[in-house]
């Protein structure tokens, strides 16, 4: 197969990220074109781009030369695109989460699968070299049995990213800081370890913030595999501080801060794979390196032309936001709960 031509809809502030990526990758992905509600802003970045405006979703989806969409509206905003490019047999890479609920994401992952096209989902920090470190070291069960698990995202968001309509809302995020930030640390945690069997969580606004969802949430895990875990997620923490998940093993520890893996080896010997991790400030969330979406979106035009399931799949994408259901629900409910099982992280095969 030829270059995978790809067309994004959606040229909010997440898009800039792809289309650094989609520069880079020039020799095996060719941007077809740009779509957005407003068509000077569509017109504008199509020039700029020096690619095609389209004047709707139904023109991306009836032009015969797109192998795919890549996918960047806000989450209440999916499930009918999805709807209208999977019929046109258009392989579809989401920007995360799926949709703004357990139930809407599961809707997502079944259209894909009936349509028989591939559904990518934008969990680009799987692709640092620390996490793709990690998950090597855990599928060879390095750190023996597992006893700890320890996720922490503390970061800094000021009122004035909550000020943007819609932004922390049910209605078009589906929740605060563990639909929007956590995700990304929840998605790696689930997918180096396996699935979380129960938690018992709390969830709420601080003072800090005004918004309608969580700003906060503090849990406990028990993982299936028998390790014991705690979660503390925020945009309420100044300064910010790097997120991390701390790995506690019969054989050793491993630090994932950032794109950095730090190992301490019950023998002495400590390792350091990446460069140190940033501090996730607020002052411009997409200020980072392209790099990991460039890994994801070559994994993902990789996955149409060698017909498999993309590395950041929607089955995966299930898996944590089963666990994100939950961790609301629990604090809902002031008690401890089962996670709803999608059953992924057992039989590794996407839906």
């Amino acid at each position: 197969m030829s270059r995978i031509r790809i067309a994004v809809v959606g040229l909010g502030m997440a898009a800039r990220p792809h289309f650094l990526a989609l520069t880079a990758l020039q020799d095996e992905v060719e941007l077809a074109g740009v779509y957005s509600r407003t068509l000077e802003t569509t017109e504008a970045r199509a020039a700029r781009l020096g690619c095609k405006a389209y004047p709707s979703p139904q023109a991306i989806a009836e032009d015969p030369t797109v192998d795919a969409v890549l996918l960047l509206t806000p989450p209440n905003q999916r499930v009918e695109l999805v709807k209208l490019f999977a019929a046109a047999g258009k392989h579809i890479l989401c920007e995360k989460p799926l949709e703004r609920d357990l139930e809407a994401a599961r809707q997502i992952v079944k259209i894909c699968h009936k349509a028989k096209v591939k559904l990518g989902v934008v969990f680009q920090n799987r692709f640092k070299p620390g996490a793709l470190h990690l998950k090597k070291l855990m599928d060879e069960n390095a750190l023996g049995d597992l006893a700890l698990v320890r996720a922490t995202v503390p970061w800094w968001r000021d009122q004035a990213y909550y000020d943007e309509p819609g932004r922390g809302t049910y209605e078009r995020d589906g929740g605060g800081v563990l639909i929007t930030q956590a995700i990304h640390l929840l998605d790696i945690m689930l997918d180096t370890i396996g699935p979380v069997a129960h938690v018992q969580a709390l969830c709420g606004t601080s003072r800090l913030h005004d918004l309608e969802a969580e700003d906060f949430c503090s849990a406990g895990f028990e993982f299936e595999g028998g390790a014991l875990g705690n979660l503390l997620a925020t945009t309420a923490t100044f300064p910010s501080q790097p997120e991390s998940l701390i790995i506690d093993g019969t054989k050793g520890t491993a630090l994932l801060q950032g794109e950095q893996l730090v190992l301490h080896w019950r023998d002495g010997i400590e390792e350091r794979i990446g460069n140190p991790p940033e501090t996730g400030d607020g002052t411009d969330p997409m200020d980072f390196s392209s790099a990991w979406h460039e890994a994801l979106i070559k994994d993902f035009a990789g996955a149409i032309r060698e017909d498999r399931s993309p590395n950041a799949s929607g089955g995966a994408a299930l898996e944590v936001h089963a666990l994100i259901a939950a961790l609301t629900e629990s604090s809902e409910k002031g008690t401890k709960l089962t996670v709803p099982s999608t059953g992924f992280y057992n039989k590794r095969l996407s839906p």
